[in-house]
């Protein structure tokens, strides 16, 4: 059940970010009350990753690796909790 919600979560923030990178492609989205609050929700994460990843071309690959870690981490997450989901129905 936690895993299912956590798993959720994770998906929600991944949908999250690609609707704020598809609507930054809009000129009119940009100053809409959704855009600044996906905004406060995403950029704290791509701003980690635009130091990282450069322009090509300018455009930016930033979002891409985002999901892509967020993917591994949600992998990791997931590959801990079954270690230990299942080292404790061993124990009971």
């Amino acid at each position: 059940m936690i895993l299912t919600i956590v798993n959720r979560l994770f998906e929600l923030y991944s949908f999250a970010i690609i609707v704020y990178v598809l609507m930054s492609w809009f000129p009119m989205a940009q100053g809409s009350k959704l855009s600044e609050i996906l905004g406060r929700i995403c950029e704290p994460y791509l701003s980690f990753f635009d130091r990282f990843v450069p322009l090509i071309g300018g455009i930016s690959f930033a979002p891409i690796v985002a999901l892509i870690a967020l993917r591994f981490i949600q992998s990791g997450f997931n590959f801990v909790f079954s270690l230990a989901f299942g080292f404790l129905t061993i124990l009971v």
